[in-house]
């Protein structure tokens, strides 16, 4: 295990201050670089712990917020904020696009080697960016199957791996073939990993609030889930010595 550096990021966003989180590798070189997008609930020690075990493998890794620093416990609490802002591309975008600058300002980034993953809203954040255009070398989702505006997917410009629990009721079939249909109809190489049982959630570890329905952690299936985006990672932007 190397040695890594951690801190916290202020920054201006949706009309918040939001407060990422960032993990830093061993070392003074440039690396490439990871945006981490949480659930719903927000920026929790689940998406830090991912932010430096991505560290770890010699990554940048930022984990950004959604709610100016703020858990949303509640679920009622976390739909009313969160059910507007997924049906906002602009706002979704600006989210994104506020967090990769502060990742482009690390001085150890990589510019031309960023990729984002995201995970429930966070991961819609992350497809945002690629239909925005931005230049990512890799999008990988969980529990994010959403369908943006016609055309366009075609601005993608980088593989984009998502990942969904069997049977999770808010990624429901119907929104899996949407998805594939826009990814395949823009030409975007992409991929579609179906974990059998598992619930919305499946990768989050259990916690000790309500959930809404539907929602459950799935231990076996969120290691592999996570095992599959490392992997993209290496596929897309590899760490070299």
């Amino acid at each position: 295990m190397t040695t890594i550096t951690t801190r916290t990021v202020d920054y201006p966003a949706d009309n918040l201050t939001m407060i990422g989180y960032l993990a830093l590798p061993a070392g003074d070189e440039r690396r490439p670089a990871v945006l981490i997008g949480p659930e719903g609930m927000g920026l929790s020690d689940v998406e830090r712990r991912r932010a430096d075990a991505l560290a770890e493998l010699g990554y940048v890794a930022l984990a950004f917020d959604l709610h100016g620093g703020r858990y949303l416990e509640d679920p009622e609490e976390m739909l009313a904020r969160c059910m507007p802002l997924l049906a906002d591309p602009v706002r979704m975008r600006g989210i994104g696009r506020a967090a990769l600058d502060v990742l482009r300002a690390e001085p150890r980034a990589d510019l031309n080697q960023i990729a984002a993953v995201g995970y429930g809203t966070g991961g819609a954040v992350a497809l945002e960016l690629g239909r925005d255009g931005i230049d990512l070398r890799a999008i990988g989702t969980v529990n994010a199957l959403t369908t943006g505006r016609p055309g366009e997917a075609t601005r993608i410009r980088c593989p984009v791996w998502a990942g969904v629990g069997s049977e999770d009721p808010i990624m429901s079939p119907s929104q899996r073939d949407a998805f594939s249909a826009e990814m395949q109809v823009a030409g975007v190489d992409w991929r579609l990993a179906v974990y059998g049982g598992a619930l919305h959630g499946f990768h989050h570890p259990t916690v000790d609030h309500t959930v809404v329905p539907g929602v459950g952690y799935h231990p076996r299936h969120a290691q592999r889930a996570w095992r599959d985006i490392v992997a993209l990672l290496a596929e897309c932007l590899p760490v070299t010595d």
